[in-house]
């Protein structure tokens, strides 16, 4: 029903327009001003669109400050405990690595005597 009603509008668009020299000057701007209603309502839709994420983000840069130094001061807590752990993992075996390199020094030394 669609499709014969838009070929409809169609062939009586072309009757009007070509008829009896048409003003084809006038159906042109007509058409235009018809091609032109969509996107500019599609752009006004998206204009509101980015004025309200601009809005969004100024709001929240006033916000995240607090919190971000609130982040950043676990996070350096966090850092601390982490360094803390892997010395103390690590500690004994440098320790072994001590003892055993000052025990060598010392049978070297004993052996060039």
């Amino acid at each position: 029903m669609t499709v014969i009603l838009i070929i409809a509008l169609i062939v009586l668009i072309n009757i009007a327009t070509f008829r009896d020299g048409g003003d084809v000057e006038r159906w042109a701007a007509v058409s235009t001003i018809w091609i032109m209603i969509p996107i500019m309502v599609g752009m006004l839709i998206f204009l509101v669109l980015l004025g309200g994420l601009i809005y969004l983000l100024a709001r929240l840069l006033n916000i995240t400050p607090t919190y971000t130094n609130m982040a950043q001061g676990y996070v350096r807590k966090a850092a601390v405990y982490i360094k803390r752990g892997a010395d103390a993992v690590v500690k004994p075996v440098i320790q072994l690595k001590g003892f055993l390199a000052t025990v060598e020094a010392f049978f070297q030394r004993n052996n060039n005597e």
